[in-house]
């Protein structure tokens, strides 16, 4: 693996929406990309309060059928369109992960070190965001598109039953993936001179 390789995988990471239920890589290739994702990305005094559940198949059509029901409870019917192309879309992938953190851990981490015991939920949500972002980029290297999606809190209480979620795991964001059938858009970028500050 070259920086340039390294890069390369950055720049094509991509929200994706168009995806289908077509296997770009094997489930045994999932789920050790995800297993070594959760032994190696970090976390604050490796505390490790990453959880990851994955969805394939009739469970991760389960999941975006009940996730439509909820929403149309919420959003007017008059404009449910919109909102039922997106659910579509995203029930149209091969699969969902969806990323929890294990609150009993921060709490243990907090006791154990309370002269910091303000920073563990904000570390807690640092360490999801890369095994977030690490994923979602071996996913785009399998040749997957993904995209994450945030329809907690709305839908937890029908997820932990439904799979049997401990309750101390508090669900952080959904990850739809599939193969790639439309390509994301054209992606605009703020100045860096706006974003980055080098001194020496």
């Amino acid at each position: 693996m070259t920086t340039e390789n390294m890069l390369e995988l950055m720049k094509n990471r991509r929200s994706i929406y168009g995806i289908s239920k077509e296997q770009t890589a094997s489930d045994e290739k999932i789920r050790e990309l995800i297993e070594q994702t959760l032994l190696h990305v970090p976390s604050a005094f490796n505390s490790q309060s990453a959880r990851v559940v994955v969805l394939l198949g009739e469970h991760h059509d389960k999941l975006w059928d009940f996730t439509t029901n909820i929403l149309k409870e919420i959003v007017p019917e008059g404009n449910f369109g919109p909102t039922q192309e997106k659910m579509d879309s995203f029930k149209a992938g091969y699969g969902t992960i969806l990323f929890f953190e294990d609150e009993s851990v921060i709490r243990g981490m907090q006791e154990q070190f309370q002269a910091y015991q303000d920073n563990f939920p904000i570390w807690s949500q640092q360490s999801s965001g890369m095994h977030q972002y690490a994923i979602w980029t071996l996913l785009e290297a399998e040749g997957y598109g993904a995209s994450l999606q945030h329809y907690n809190p709305l839908i937890d209480e029908k997820v932990k039953p439904e799979w049997d979620i401990p309750e101390s795991w508090k669900l952080i964001a959904q990850m739809p993936f599939g193969k790639i059938t439309a390509p994301a858009g054209e992606k605009q970028f703020k100045p860096l001179e706006e974003r980055l500050k080098w001194f020496g």
